[in-house]
């Protein structure tokens, strides 16, 4: 239950962290992360694409797709979760880290009630662990 809780608050209150530009990459996330692999397309400033979400949290997604990224692109985001009638919706996610064919995003502008969704999703990636 208090990771339930934790969770939640995760979702509701915490201010996005901060990147420290000079020194070695070090750990950041502040959320549990869950493999997943979840179709997702994300466009912003005149640019679309797809990929697989990986590594979902809270505070964002690992994602691995072919149109490159540069740290600092936002863009909405979506991600098609097995089960959810709409997909969910991120109205603005920032890229943090790039590797390869690979990006880390921050979400930065999600809406409660997909919020709301979003902490549903990874609270069933939870007890999927647990079973």
């Amino acid at each position: 239950m208090a990771f339930m809780k934790n969770l939640r608050h995760s979702i509701m209150g915490h201010p996005p962290p901060h990147m420290i530009e000079e020194e070695p990459l070090m750990e950041q996330r502040q959320q549990p992360r869950f493999t997943s692999q979840f179709r997702s397309t994300f466009s912003g400033e005149q640019r679309e694409g797809q990929g697989r979400t990986l590594d979902l949290s809270t505070g964002g997604c690992k994602i691995e797709a072919d149109l490159p990224v540069v740290v600092g692109d936002a863009f909405e985001c979506r991600i098609y979760v097995p089960g959810l009638d709409w997909p969910l919706r991120v109205d603005e996610a920032q890229v943090r880290w790039v590797k390869a064919e690979t990006f880390g995003i921050q979400f930065t502008k999600i809406r409660p009630d997909e919020a709301e969704k979003l902490y549903q999703v990874i609270a069933s990636l939870n007890e999927e662990l647990d079973a």
